[in-house]
């Protein structure tokens, strides 16, 4: 059960109108590492999460905040947009500071939002379910969550830096502490994770035995880059190697020959034993029912 508060977790309310920034904000409300994105992540991840107690309880706790938070920016958006565009389109024809304004700002937070905010990032793209991550393996869906969360601040950090509002910075500030303690608790939880023995760093924690021995230790130089064998993965109790001058060890990339119905065009080429070309030939005679 989820009961409303009608109470802003902090005060969203800027110094003036700016429709322009208020464009720039749908970004952290509908974009891929915006406030609904981690709210529906922790929801669903609380949801299916199989463990009763603290871990679900934190998704949950969280979870709550950050529709909070979602409300917070519609908010400032609504109020960033208070008198445009009806009250301002006269006045843009005169005034080419306000036309630029206006011709920056989303105009379907007008015709659509009526003023409002939208569940949409800056560029007026919807909010898409497929953004988030909710996998049922806490260690992986932890590890998404403080990606998340730095990914959200990074770009709290560059929207504060692009107003010289102070309502709208305050509130920014405090949005940034937030994804500061989200981020922490986050990289605790994974932690405590390996303490309580659910889960240990390699997910998932199984076929350790059934994976290629040969191949799980081994970093492959596929880049112009020679510094790669210089970082500490290399090194410690348990170093990878480093391989030099991997090689490819499967044949030919080739597609087999297409179903004569779908038309592709084919032209096998054979090896040296003349085995592609003649396989292809009995298969595409197969086909045709020869």
């Amino acid at each position: 059960m989820f009961r409303h508060t009608k109470r802003l977790q902090f005060e969203a309310r800027p110094e003036r109108p700016d429709p322009l920034y208020a464009r720039k904000l749908q970004e952290l409300i509908g974009g891929a590492y915006g406030e609904m994105s981690v709210t529906m992540q922790y929801l669903f991840q609380g949801w299916n999460c199989r463990v009763e107690g603290k871990y679900k309880d934190l998704l949950m706790d969280t979870a709550t905040e950050e529709i909070g938070h979602v409300e917070m920016l519609a908010t400032m958006v609504a109020r960033l947009l208070e008198g445009a565009p009806a009250t301002m389109t006269a006045d843009a024809v005169k005034d080419p500071v306000m036309a630029a304004v206006l011709g920056g700002m989303d105009p379907q937070q007008a015709i659509v939002g009526g003023g409002g905010a939208l569940p949409s990032d800056s560029q007026g793209v919807p909010w898409n379910g497929r953004y988030i991550v909710a996998s049922g393996n806490l260690l992986a869906d932890f590890r998404a969550n403080a990606a998340a969360e730095a990914q959200g601040r990074l770009q709290t950090a560059r929207l504060y830096n692009m107003t010289d509002d102070p309502g709208v910075k305050a509130m920014l500030q405090f949005n940034l502490a937030r994804d500061t303690v989200h981020q922490k608790q986050w990289l605790k939880a994974i932690e405590e994770l390996e303490s309580d023995g659910l889960e240990t760093p390699i997910v998932p924690n199984a076929l350790f035995d059934e994976e290629d021995q040969e191949h799980n230790h081994t970093i492959w130089r596929l880049s112009d880059g020679t510094d790669g064998k210089n970082g500490g993965w290399t090194q410690g109790d348990d170093p990878l190697e480093y391989l030099e001058d991997p090689q490819p060890l499967g044949g030919p990339g080739t597609a087999p020959a297409p179903d004569p119905a779908l038309y592709g065009t084919y032209n096998p080429i054979a090896d040296a034993k003349g085995t592609v070309k003649g396989k292809a030939q009995a298969a595409v005679k197969k086909a045709k029912g020869k």
